[in-house]
Formats: structure tokens, sequence, C-alpha cells
């Protein structure tokens, strides 16, 4: 679930998997395409490699407007599947 928790602020919470992250891309799209985003991951309980798809297209899509996206709070089992992939910098961004 995406919430906004100010101007440029956000978090995503609950289950980020391959049945929710499509209900999530939309709006977090949206909102990467606005304006710097900080996004906070704390409130994730679950992720997978989609979670990481997500994350992904909004980077691509902050950054093709201009503006960045920057992560806090994120939990440790992305941290292991973003590494599984390579894809630290994606992750660390903004820590």
């Amino acid at each position: 679930m995406l919430n906004l928790t100010a101007p440029g602020a956000a978090g995503l919470s609950g289950r980020i998997d391959m049945a929710s992250s499509g209900a999530v891309l939309a709006p977090l799209a949206s909102l990467a395409a606005q304006g710097p985003l900080r996004l906070d991951l704390s409130g994730i309980e679950a992720a997978d490699s989609a979670a990481l798809a997500l994350l992904l297209e909004a980077h691509r899509v902050s950054a093709a407007a201009g503006h960045r996206l920057t992560l806090s709070g994120v939990p440790a089992g992305l941290s292991s599947l973003a590494s599984l992939y390579n894809l630290e910098p994606l992750i660390s961004s903004g820590e």
C-alpha cells in the first residue's frame, strides 16, 4: 500500500509482491514524476522481486523527469534481495 505522508514524501507498507505491486505502480510513478520524493520502506512486511521492479520503475520515472528518489527504512529482506540481483545502488540511494 502507498501512503502519502507529506509533500514530497510517501511510504510503502504491507506486502509488496507480484500480487500487490501492480496496484501501486501507477500512483508511485505519478508521485515520482511530480518532484523529488522520499520513500519510506520501513512499513514493508514482505517483499519479492516485484518490489525491486517497482522501485526500479520509480527510479526510472523520477530520473526521466529530472527528479531524485531517495529511499529510507529499507527492510533487511529487501536489501538482501537487492544484493542478490546486484542492485545495491538502488537500495542505498538516500541512506
